[in-house]
């Protein structure tokens, strides 16, 4: 899935996604977005989010 789609699917703007991907801090509805936009459930948070 490209970033595009990934940040279409999530409801956020590409920009942030380019944000998340190098690492910036985000709100954590963002990453709840990201998450869920992927096909996890949120318990799964660390296969996207390793650092939290």
């Amino acid at each position: 899935m490209s970033k595009a789609e990934l940040a279409r699917k999530a409801g956020v703007s590409p920009l942030t996604m380019d944000r998340v991907e190098k690492g910036k801090s985000c709100r954590m509805e963002t990453k709840r977005k990201i998450i869920l936009a992927f096909g996890y459930k949120l318990s799964e948070k660390d296969k996207v989010f390793p650092e939290d």
